[in-house]
């Protein structure tokens, strides 16, 4: 059998080679003319699966490498009774860890603690839970909004948006749509916007739509103390040079691509293949602990937990790349952009560094355990 599939899925070809010949094609150029004779096809968020891409070819399986599904037709895939498998949750634990890397490198570049603070977190899903424990674990106050949550528990800990909008921290962990009761394309508006703190730091590693960019960009010039991290472009790979150069922090998309979550949804959509082709699965990801671990050197518990963030991952190295994209002429940054994320490194999660502290810092081992860190206590 053949199997089409986006270049940038994790060990590909080790996953899915006992199961057909795979052809590995860039996500953006995958095309109905790649699928002429595939029985398969593996994408990521960069292809839209719909009846462009798939009328009169053979493929049966279609899988995306990804939690969010807002780029695959499923109506369209169950009418041709064609079988899909996602990702959910895949990447969950690498997009709460960027948020948390980021609030630690706002914070001390302001010479602030986390502790007392609070965070509103907009989605309270695989991403959105997950980044509520880890800042909890660093002494936020988290506030929780969650409209079909709230609907589906009663739950009066999920409180309106407005809420959670007044909050130190705003990160949005919601998916991208424009219809239903709770659309939420361009959620944050001019007027939301206003209505949030003027110190304000918000997070965006949802999808680029979520936030209204003209409104946010105009909001950032106009109140100087609000700060914005995006991670999520409206126009991905053509992204906003005004917002690049405005936002305090700026990624390529790639909040959730740790090399652990990359493995984590490959081995989820392979599973989802042997199930349909009726096989047992024979691969199973893999990954080493992080050489050489990190031994806490400091008293302050708010600076170990930063540097232990650092030792593993280091926002600030991904916002320098993308922020070189500003030097290059417009027509350029799109390729750049997609070429960040194809070629961006291994990074690790933090489950997989060993941080050591002493046996008398119980406060700080249970913070670092609340974050994921695999923690060793020392005499």
């Amino acid at each position: 059998m053949r199997i089409v599939a986006d270049q940038n899925i994790a060990e590909v070809e080790a996953a899915f080679g006992g199961l057909g010949e795979v052809i590995r094609v860039p996500g953006r150029m995958l095309a109905r003319e790649h699928l002429r004779d595939a029985g398969m096809l593996l994408v990521r968020s960069v292809t839209r699966v719909d009846a462009e891409l798939l009328d009169d070819t053979p493929v049966r399986f279609v899988a995306t490498a990804t939690s969010g599904v807002d780029h695959v037709d499923l109506d369209y895939l169950r009418a041709r009774a064609i079988a899909f498998a996602d990702a959910p949750g895949s990447n969950a634990e690498s997009v709460a860890e960027y948020v948390v890397c980021t609030v630690l490198v706002r914070l001390a570049a302001e010479e602030r603690s986390a502790e007392g603070l609070t965070v509103g977190i907009v989605g309270c899903g695989h991403v959105g839970s997950r980044v509520a424990q880890k800042c909890e674990a660093l002494g936020m106050r988290c506030i929780l909004n969650d409209p079909p949550l709230r609907d589906a528990t009663g739950n009066p800990r999920y409180q309106d948006i407005e809420t959670a909008l007044q909050a130190d921290v705003v990160t949005l962990h919601v998916p991208l749509t424009d219809h239903g009761a709770y659309p939420t394309h361009h959620l944050i508006d001019a007027g939301r916007l206003q209505r949030m703190r003027p110190d304000a730091l918000i997070i965006n590693t949802a999808r680029g739509g979520v936030i209204d960019e003209t409104a946010l960009v105009r909001h950032l010039y106009a109140r100087s103390g609000t700060n914005a991290v995006i991670d999520c472009w409206e126009n991905e790979p053509a992204v906003s040079r005004r917002l690049l150069s405005r936002a305090v922090l700026a990624t390529a998309h790639i909040a959730g691509y740790s090399y652990d979550a990359k493995l984590r949804a490959t081995e989820m959509i392979y599973q989802g293949a042997c199930r349909y082709l009726g096989v047992e699965p024979a691969w199973k990801a893999a990954l080493d602990p992080i050489a050489g671990g990190y031994m806490v050197d400091t008293h302050v518990d708010q600076e170990a937990l930063r540097r232990a963030v650092i030792a593993c991952y280091d926002v600030r190295a991904d916002d320098a790349l993308l922020r070189f994209a500003l030097t290059m002429a417009p027509q350029r940054m799109p390729p750049y952009f997609d070429g960040l994320r194809r070629d961006y490194r291994r990074r690790r999660e933090f489950a997989a560094l060993k941080v050591t502290c002493h046996r008398r810092r119980e406060r700080l081992a249970a913070m670092l355990a609340g974050l994921g860190f695999a923690v060793r206590l020392v005499p």
